[in-house]
């Protein structure tokens, strides 16, 4: 099947600031196109266009329309196109014009392209529709490439019901009475003759009454076009604004992506710079200390260590030393938060989880995927080693030792005591050792309970802590933990 393909094409004799493109596409899916619409709105123009596209194709010559347009190659190009414009038409008319009809017929095949301009028309409208489908049914079982316009809606649903037939239409705007002179395919038209006629000041009596006078099943048919229409400029608004949406997140993206990039930048300029300052500040210090041995090698050789020229030394490297820390403190570097290995966390450890910004102990080691059991309060999850940092010692007040000094003790446990401990793989003797300093320091620490992790086993070993927290002064009450917390696992001790 041929293929004739034309985007934003323009008729080549038609001022070109004025002409409107359009965009046509002919024997790709459909060999045959049936142009419909109101009159001066365009039709024949695009017919004429493919005509002389296609010759001026086949003479060699450039086309004006846009990329990505595709010519066929036809044997043949036959054409029937008159001036209906005029109220002269008669029958000599239409004789002149079935003259031209009966000639393509003879000569069309497959490789001819058939154009006709208001096929049939100046007859019986109802004898001219039904000859003008004999015509064009003539041309399909032939698979002739055929283009043409019409005013018979009869045509239209011809176009509508035959396979590798296709509707078209020249866009016409009702409200302004002129037409946009837009092809659209797959759509037929209206003639919009009594909007046009109601528009010029007919009387809307007349209109009405003329309206009595179609067949309800026209008027209908006529009334779904218009609905298509309607359907049809909505949806191409809503594509426009789909449109404009689509450039402004493309817009939006590209900043983006700009600003992403600049931050690269940004941050590759800053690490240079801190490389650099870094490297100065380790030749200044190399070049310093050189300085200050050869200085106290001079002063050995003299013969004796002058003390004061020692202590100058010590004071100048004093001030150096001072000058470094005041910078330090001037202009403070954003730290990168440590990255741990799953080597760095052990059972009992106090660790920070960062997503859940908890403080939670260590019950368990590293599995396959790199996750550990943390015991949060009564909550136990499964967090992985990379949202986990351990929890450093710290200076603590409490008032339940007498103050010295400044009032502050330094704790080795007691200054982050985990709100639990886990006993679980330890002999009885071990296990109430360790539970014993335990004890001592979540007390001191004012941690008002704890959970004791003992595990089910035997029996054992929950026997013996319950053993040594009845004799223990701190404990207030102990009982097993219930769902959620452990349950016969653990025990949940609350202090005094």
């Amino acid at each position: 099947m041929a293929i004739f393909t034309s985007r934003k094409a323009r008729h080549p004799l038609l001022d070109k600031k004025k002409v409107v493109p359009i965009d046509l596409i002919l024997g790709k899916d459909y060999r045959m196109l049936i142009v419909t619409g109101p009159n001066t709105g365009g039709k024949t123009v695009s017919l004429k266009t493919v005509g002389l596209f296609t010759l001026m194709g086949q003479a060699g010559l450039h086309i004006p329309a846009f990329d990505h347009s595709e010519l066929a190659i036809f044997d043949d190009v036959f054409a029937d196109i008159g001036d209906e414009q005029s109220i002269e038409q008669s029958l000599s008319t239409f004789s002149s014009h079935m003259t031209n009809i009966v000639r393509i017929l003879n000569a069309a095949d497959a490789k001819t392209l058939v154009l006709f301009d208001e096929l049939c028309a100046g007859t019986d409208p109802t004898e001219g529709a039904a000859l003008a489908i004999a015509i064009l049914k003539t041309l399909l079982n032939r698979h002739v490439t055929t283009m043409a316009t019409t005013h018979y809606s009869e045509l239209k649903v011809f176009a509508l019901t035959t396979d590798q037939v296709c509707n078209a239409c020249c866009e016409f705007d009702v409200a302004t009475l002129s037409p946009t002179y837009r092809l659209l395919i797959g759509i037929p038209g209206k003639s919009n003759a009594f909007a046009i006629s109601g528009k010029l000041g007919l009387p809307a009596h007349i209109i009405e009454e003329a309206k009595k006078n179609i067949d309800v099943q026209e008027q209908n048919f006529e009334e779904l076009i218009a609905d298509l229409e309607t359907s049809r400029a909505t949806i191409e608004k809503e594509q426009e604004e789909l449109s404009a949406y689509k450039a402004q997140v493309e817009s939006l993206k590209k900043r983006l992506e700009e600003k992403h990039d600049n931050i690269a930048k940004q941050k590759e300029r800053i690490l240079n710079e801190a490389n650099e300052k870094a490297q100065n500040i380790l030749q200044d210090a190399k070049d310093y200390a050189d300085h200050t041995i050869r200085t106290m090698n001079k002063l050995s050789k003299s013969g004796g260590v002058d003390m004061k020229a020692l202590e100058q030394e010590r004071s100048r490297v004093r001030d150096k030393l001072n000058q470094s820390n005041n910078r330090k403190k001037a202009a403070p570097a954003a730290q990168k938060a440590k990255v741990y290995a799953a080597s760095d966390f052990k059972q009992g450890d106090s660790v920070h989880v960062r997503s859940l910004d908890l403080k939670g102990t260590v019950v368990s080691q590293p599995n396959s995927k790199g996750e550990l059991s943390i015991q949060m309060g009564i909550l136990k999850s499964r967090i992985h080693f990379s949202d986990l940092e351990p929890i450093d010692e710290e200076v603590i007040n409490t008032p339940m030792i007498n103050k010295t000094g400044s009032g502050k003790i330094k704790m080795n446990k007691a200054a982050h005591v985990n709100t639990s401990i886990n006993l679980i793989g330890e002999t009885v003797d071990e296990a109430m050792i360790d539970l014993d300093k335990y004890l001592d320091d979540a007390y001191l620490a004012h941690i008002p309970n704890v959970t004791i992790i003992h595990g089910r086993g035997t029996g054992a070993l929950r026997k013996a802590v319950h053993e040594k927290l009845r004799k223990s002064k701190y404990v207030k009450s102990y009982r097993l933990g219930t769902f959620g917390e452990g349950e016969t696992g653990v025990t949940i001790v609350e202090f005094k």
